[in-house]
């Protein structure tokens, strides 16, 4: 736009004469609507993509309004009022009002993917390039079948959907939906497995806990775990070995996931086990696992020295490879020589020489492997199982003074893990000599931020849970659902579950010589008493300090605690006996 007043004598532009004290304001059309182009692209992201998010995710939808409109204004005033003329001033107005607006779209979504309330699929990204690749995939799809997942094998090549009238068509679309409806439900594992002889059951692991989904007639499962298994590279015709490979899975409504394909046998037929992301799901720095200051502190302590036994204990699918993997960090592996035994390795660790034991060789000793790695006069040690009496005694022989061996158990408690190992080992003083501590925990969900309810609690009930009535005013439960426009409607952070990822709570105890003496005389409720008397908090207590906190819920940490009693019978108490380490892994 380009203002020319004329108030004395007079001014001829090519054929154009203008009288004196006449006014006028020029406007070439094209150069308006060249000017008119970012304001119309920023408004178009602004009303489909910006508003929409903000009043999904509440983030403060009129705040961010007027922050809009403040940029708006911004950008229209550099163009209306840039005191620069000519061709040179256009395209500063252009490029300047361009910034401004993709600015102001950068800053919202630089804010928004940092609150806790967006969950990882719902954030916003900008990725050219993989508009373009998706812009061809779709190309290339529609002389196929139209299929919503982009697929890249174990060979890296993208398997294509095959044609719409053939019979592998559906067979990918069904396979497809598994794996998307896995994905938007936040599943961390998906499972397809035998539940008769003639049904299959597709079952999800949200959070920690097992969501059942549908059922499939038995011929359609099989060709979907088919699917699976040929995308990740295993043998299709071998229905009843252990096998496992990786794909890589793709939309537009999900974010590049790998997923790992499991497959094994059963005695009613094939089961197939999907891991969204299992190397990062591994991937925890110490200071994010949920253990309380004094906790990490204690346990950071111990890593300062590269000797003794450490135990860690946890249930099935409770974070125990992740805690292992953690203390490893803690010790400089570039300084110290670090090696693991595993079944499976979840995550490369930097400086960190991981052994994958193979159970499918005939030859192949778990034990034998543990001693080999003992001998080698590693600093730190990380074992994955405590799978029989050998294994056991290799690791309570080993030069504990020299070396730092970290055992993970599967049990419920310290407690129950310190008379596992000694029933392992077989010799209670021989067990007790090399003990340094224990590290106990559960994963309990945490409750969502964007429809958490809290709630007066009353005495009674702070009594019950051992919680001081004078302190704790308020507690807060799972709410499931949000109010858009004065309707309830479904959160979508957590889509209605009411609780969104995990934590987890810990219980750290360290072996002292009292303790080793009374492990030594197997006096478990002696030495129940002496890891009380050290007033550190356990596992339940960590948890509901987690729920005074606002981090969950009383219901959550009732779940976790009853889960104890219903699996070992309440294990760690003076009259448990934990079964002896068998030869199936954790």
């Amino acid at each position: 736009m380009i203002p020319l007043t004329q108030s004395l004598g007079s001014l001829t532009m090519g054929s154009l004469t203008l009288a004196a004290g006449d006014t006028f304001v020029l406007v070439s059309w094209w150069k308006a609507i060249l000017l008119m182009v970012p304001f119309i692209g920023w408004a178009w992201v602004l009303s489909t993509v910006l508003d929409k998010h903000a009043q999904r995710f509440f983030l403060g939808q009129e705040k961010w309004n007027l922050i809009h409109m403040i940029f708006g204004l911004v950008a229209l005033a550099l163009v209306v009022l840039l005191p620069v003329g000519g061709i040179g001033g256009l395209l500063a107005a252009f490029f300047g009002s361009t910034v401004i607006l993709a600015l102001d779209v950068i800053i919202f979504a630089s804010v928004a993917n940092k609150d806790d309330r967006i969950p990882d699929h719902a954030k916003l990204t900008i990725n050219m390039a993989d508009m373009a690749a998706k812009r061809d995939e779709k190309k290339a799809a529609k002389k196929l079948g139209s299929s919503e997942l982009t697929i890249v094998g174990a060979d890296k090549m993208k398997i294509m959907p095959p044609d719409k009238e053939s019979a592998g068509f559906a067979v990918r679309l069904a396979a497809e939906e598994i794996l998307i409806n896995g994905y938007e439900a936040r599943a961390s594992q998906i499972d397809i497995h035998p539940v008769s002889a003639e049904t299959y059951g597709v079952s999800m692991l949200v959070d920690g806990v097992r969501q059942p989904g549908e059922q499939i007639a038995q011929a359609d499962a099989v060709q979907i775990i088919d699917f699976w298994k040929k995308a990740a590279g295993l043998d299709v015709n071998d229905r009843r070995r252990k096998q496992s490979g990786n794909v890589d899975a793709s939309s537009e409504r999900m974010t590049n996931q790998s997923v790992k394909c499991v497959t094994s046998g059963s005695k009613n037929g094939m089961v197939l086990t999907m891991m969204f992301n299992p190397d990062k799901a591994v991937r925890r720095n110490p200071e994010d696992l949920g253990m309380t200051g004094s906790q990490l502190e204690m346990v950071k302590g111990w890593a300062e020295k590269t000797e003794g036994i450490v135990l860690l204990a946890a249930p099935s699918d409770n974070g125990r490879t992740t805690t292992m993997y953690s203390m490893l960090k803690l010790h400089d592996a570039y300084t110290s020589n670090i090696q693991t035994i595993e079944y499976e390795i979840e995550d490369a660790i930097e400086g960190v020489k991981q052994i994958k034991f193979d159970q499918t060789k005939e030859d192949a000793d778990f034990a034998t492997t543990v001693r080999s790695t003992l001998r080698r006069d590693p600093d730190v040690v990380g074992v994955c199982d405590l799978p029989d009496t050998a294994t056991a005694l290799n690791i309570a022989n080993s030069d504990f003074d020299r070396s730092r061996t970290y055992v993970s158990l599967k049990c419920d408690d310290a407690l129950t893990a310190v008379q596992l190992y000694v029933r392992g080992v077989g010799d209670a003083k021989l067990a007790a000599k090399g003990l340094h501590g224990v590290v106990a925990q559960k994963l309990l969900r945490s409750l969502c931020n964007n429809c958490k309810v809290a709630y007066q609690p009353t005495s009674d009930m702070l009594k019950k849970l051992g919680l001081p009535t004078d302190k704790v005013k308020q507690l807060f439960k799972k709410g499931g659902q949000v109010l858009i426009r004065n309707k309830p409607e479904i959160c979508p952070a957590c889509n209605g579950i009411g609780y969104e990822g995990q934590t987890g709570c810990f219980g750290v105890f360290p072996i002292g010589d009292e303790e080793r003496k009374m492990i030594a005389a197997e006096n478990w409720t002696g030495l129940r008493t002496a890891m009380r008397k050290r007033s550190l908090p356990t596992v339940q207590q960590a948890a509901l300090r987690k729920a005074v906190e606002g981090i969950t819920s009383i219901e959550e940490v009732s779940r976790i605690s009853s889960s104890k009693s219903k699996k070992s019978g309440g294990g760690g108490s003076s009259g448990s006996k934990p079964s002896k380490p068998t030869q199936q892994p954790a």
